[in-house]
């Protein structure tokens, strides 16, 4: 029945949609949907359609000076397809319009395929027959004469197969299948036609996920595969072939050169032709590897070598293919493994300097970098090929700027590569894109890469600006629309050790104070970042003091530092680090100190004892109260500091033990009590091997050691632990019954005496240790006695301590 014939009238209807600018132009784009029914005489709708559509409304002279409120309303009354409601909505984007910059204009954002296209038709799939599904069983004969009706037949056959409907019929004629597999596995090497008709067949089948068990039955994957290596390499010899003739022909004259154009149109022939095959039967294969345990087992045949080895070539449609299935494959660990071995990076980047026209596969391109880029091999390989500067050209390009961002955002994870952004145009075009921002936040992919770069101490001079100029327009605009990520930016850039850097920060002290105390609408993040800056301005100069007691700041720090505060730990954190550089100044340190903030201090070391980057700032924070006078009495006489600085000093963060050791020398420096203690803790550290085989009475292994099982030295306090001076000798000690001395161990003229010869079960001193022993026996004011308990000679002692022990006597 024609609908047609009973139509009695069409019926319109138009739906409003929303408004926006136009990418390029100056015009508004007025979306609306248009509903078109088709009546029967009765009136019952018949036919229906939809369509999505868009009307343009160009204002080309639109400027600053266009009294915009009137031609919002022009607008509105003229074009049906906006209600009056969206006035207002007009008049904001002509606005827009008015005030937009050109730059970001000059390359519109487009809509980029997802997915490589069809592969449409070839040469050999081209004939003039309509092929009929009813007459398959004519076809399926064909297949078992000779090549040619073999080509005819399987052209016949894929002409059907394109067509989906007729899928199911084929795909339950197990015998055509069978037929069509046979064929490709014994002719494939007899004709390109054939091989492409048969692998498209298959390919077409690939596109839907119930036909894919009948490819696998047939292992046309394999086969495939098979096709692919044996065509890769006749690409390399054909490729050898014509660089030979090339060769031949420089000196040959114009027979030569005949020749060698008839070669070269040879190659490109046989290449076209070998790309045809290549599209059909990587899709095929792209299509079936939906299934992990068939991606497992292309893998294995050597799959990514193969697309690699193809990327070289200038068909677009095959490189967006490639490009597309090593994008699948790269979420694999196991395949970058494989990609790093054959430079897939620098292939990509001979595709994004060849085909920079090209956004499809530019775009899909730049995704599969994006993927590669989460492996450190990838990124210095990028690095070191020079992309960065390709990736340049498009990080302004709307299409692809958030995955160029997101790239180098990747690479400026590794310290050793932020150096390289310095010879890019990388910091001037994120400084534009901050700048010339219309959004109150910045794109999260821009900032954060620019909180990256801002890490490097070049690169933040140069976001810092000429004369500062930058560190201005970024604060200004980062209170105006309370960024927090821009101020964590400015607070990197603050935490580098240039004075110039933290100087461009001092006009804003104020500004930080005051959000410190009170962030009010702020927020906590953005208080916490200025936090951060004004705890970086350690700068010698600077009256802190002033800021002290204009915010109060010391009786916040001890409300912000009390344990049972519930204060985030990274505000703890940057109020430890504020603490330590407002110590610079000894007014301050004073303050602070009479304000018990040392015990405050003592009380969260004990709360956060594992938290070693908290437990690193208090220390420091000791370390620059002893350099003031007034603070050291304080830390020494009132507290219990240095008792907690002789615990942390052999902990296994080298840091704190770097930070204890300054600290603990100055105490013992201006301190005699705390100064033995020190020395003897040392003491008890350098040796507790030792101590700890005296104490148990019997070395590990050897002969017993004879009159020291009652020696307990960990029973001994203060200085008596030195007073023995079984401690002072090797493994001599254990031919001796009692205490010995340097005369009995070595009589007469035996050579310069080793008395710390490595034992024989395998414990010793090194030759820091032994130095110390001596060290701190003559420091501490011991005496050492000999085996009738005797006074040894401080003399003797003097030679003992002058023994020249070197690495040798140890081996």
């Amino acid at each position: 029945m024609n609908p047609d014939s009973d139509a009695r009238y069409l019926k319109r209807k138009v739906r409003g949609g929303n408004i926006d600018v136009h990418p390029t132009e100056k015009a508004l784009v007025v979306n609306y949907e248009l509903e078109a029914t088709i009546l029967s005489e009765e009136g019952n709708p018949m036919l229906e359609d939809k369509k999505e559509c868009q009307k343009l409304i160009r204002v080309k002279n639109l400027d600053e000076n266009t009294d915009i409120p009137k031609l919002a309303k022009e607008i509105v009354e003229r074009c049906r397809l906006i209600h009056p409601s969206k006035l207002p909505e007009v008049e904001h984007l002509l606005h827009y319009l008015a005030n937009r910059k050109t730059e970001y204009v000059a390359q519109a954002k487009t809509k980029l395929s997802e997915k490589p296209s069809d592969p449409g038709a070839f040469e050999s799939t081209e004939i003039d027959e309509q092929a009929n599904i009813v007459d398959v069983e004519d076809y399926m004969e064909l297949l078992y004469e000779d090549i040619p009706e073999k080509v005819h037949a399987s052209a016949l056959i894929l002409q059907l197969a394109r067509n989906p409907d007729n899928l199911e019929e084929l795909f339950n004629n197990e015998t055509l299948i069978g037929a069509l597999a046979r064929v490709l596995k014994e002719d494939w090497k007899s004709s390109y036609d054939l091989s492409i008709n048969i692998i498209y067949v298959f390919f077409c089948f690939s596109s839907f996920s119930n036909f894919h068990p009948v490819i696998a039955h047939f292992r046309i994957g394999a086969q495939v595969m098979t096709v692919l290596e044996h065509e890769l390499q006749k690409y390399d010899m054909w490729k050898e072939e014509l660089a030979r003739k090339r060769q031949a022909a420089a000196g040959s004259g114009k027979d030569g050169k005949r020749d060698l154009e008839k070669a070269t149109r040879k190659f490109k022939t046989l290449v076209k032709k070998q790309e045809q095959l290549f599209r059909v039967s990587f899709y095929m294969l792209l299509n079936i590897s939906e299934e992990l345990s068939v991606e497992v087992k292309m893998k294995a045949k050597g799959i990514v070598p193969m697309l690699c080895r193809t990327l070289d070539r200038d068909n677009y449609e095959l490189q967006i293919l490639i490009v597309s299935f090593i994008k699948k494959l790269s979420i694999f660990k196991e395949n970058i493994d494989e990609l790093l071995k054959v430079n897939v990076m620098e292939r990509l980047h001979h595709v994004l300097k060849q085909f920079k026209t090209c956004d499809d596969l530019l775009n899909i391109t730049l995704r599969l970098i994006l993927n590669l880029t989460f492996d450190r091999r990838m990124r210095a390989q990028l690095v070191k090929i020079g992309m960065l500067q390709t990736l340049m050209q498009y990080m302004m390009h709307e299409n692809h700027k958030n995955i160029v961002l997101c790239i180098l955002y990747h690479v400026s994870h590794d310290d050793e590569h932020k150096a390289k952004f310095f010879h890019t145009d990388c910091v001037s075009l994120l400084v534009k894109l901050i700048t010339e921002s219309r959004e109150e936040l910045i794109d999260i992919e821009v900032m954060s890469l620019a909180v990256n770069l801002a890490c490097d101490p070049t690169l933040a001079e140069v976001l810092a600006g000429k004369d500062g100029k930058g560190i201005r327009i970024f604060m200004k605009r980062a209170f105006r629309f309370k960024d927090s990520v821009l101020m964590k930016m400015l607070r990197n850039i603050s935490e580098h050790e240039s004075e110039k850097l933290k100087m461009l920060f001092v006009n804003y002290i104020s500004d930080l104070g005051r959000v410190i105390v009170d962030p009010g609408d702020y927020g906590d993040d953005f208080a916490l970042e200025c936090l951060g800056i004004l705890a970086n301005l350690n700068i010698p100069d600077l009256d802190f003091r002033l800021i002290i007691e204009e915010y109060d700041l010391v009786e916040w720090i001890r409300k912000q530092l009390q344990p049972g505060a519930q204060t985030p730990d990274d505000v703890v954190l940057q109020v430890i680090i504020l603490v330590g550089t407002i110590c610079n100044d000894d007014s301050c340190a004073r303050l602070l100190a009479e304000a018990q903030v040392v015990q405050t201090l003592i009380e969260l070391l004990n709360a956060k004892q594992e938290d070693d980057e908290v437990v690193c700032q208090i220390v420091f924070v000791f370390y620059q109260l002893i350099f003031h006078e007034t603070t050291r009495n304080i830390l020494i006489k009132e507290t219990q500091a240095p008792a907690y600085l002789i615990d942390l000093m052999h902990d296994k963060n080298v840091a704190i033990r770097q930070v204890c050791d300054l600290t603990l020398d100055i105490i013992s420096e201006f301190d005699p009590d705390w100064g033995r203690r020190i020395q003897l803790e040392k003491f008890k550290w350098h040796n507790s091997q030792w101590l700890d085989m005296m104490e148990g009475g019997q070395p590990a292994a050897g002969p017993g050691l004879g009159g020291v099982d009652d020696f307990d030295p960990r029973g001994y306090d203060g200085d008596e632990a030195l007073n023995h001076p079984e401690l002072f000798y090797g493994d001599d000690l254990a031919r001796v019954t009692g205490a010995a001395t340097p005369d009995m161990i070595y009589p007469g003229d035996e050579g310069p005496p080793r008395p710390y010869d490595r034992p024989p079960n395998g414990m010793g001193f090194s030759p820091m240790d032994a130095t110390s022993l001596a060290d701190q026996a003559m420091m501490g004011g011991l005496m050492a006695y000999d085996e009738f308990d005797r006074p040894i000679s401080a003399d003797l002692l003097d030679q003992y301590q002058n023994i020249n022990v070197t690495a040798d006597d140890y081996r």
